[in-house]
């Protein structure tokens, strides 16, 4: 991988979540510490990479990321393109969810892990 830190390895993978005010962050979230506890990765802080705290970017330097969204804002994306770090992007609204509309049950948040866990590339 271009850039990458001296880690050595480009197996690790990175979660991030957009985590914003409305259900469709609070859905990003929850579908990220889902990913997590699966096993799909470990979550770390989009805020701190946004940030631009070096040791946050450093290590996403050297990931597969994956950052979630809530909304078609993308501000995680945007995190990302602008500080020209690679990575897999989904957005939950392209799950059926509306913003301040669907309520983030169980059942929705199973099945936007389970739809994200499949588009993950290998």
């Amino acid at each position: 991988m271009s850039n990458c830190c001296s880690c050595g390895s480009d197996s690790l993978t990175l979660i991030y979540a957009c985590s914003g005010a409305a259900n469709t962050g609070y859905l990003a979230d929850a579908v990220a510490r889902k990913m997590m506890k699966d096993g799909n990765g470990k979550m770390t802080c989009l805020a701190a990479v946004g940030a631009g705290l070096s040791g946050f970017i450093e290590s996403a330097k050297c990931a597969k990321n994956i950052v979630i969204d809530g909304c078609p804002v993308a501000c995680g994306k945007k995190i990302f393109e602008n500080l020209n770090l690679p990575f897999e992007h989904y957005v939950t609204t392209d799950y059926g969810v509306e913003k301040n509309k669907t309520d983030v049950t169980n059942d929705v948040i199973y099945k936007v892990t389970s739809e994200i866990s499949k588009s993950i590339t290998a």
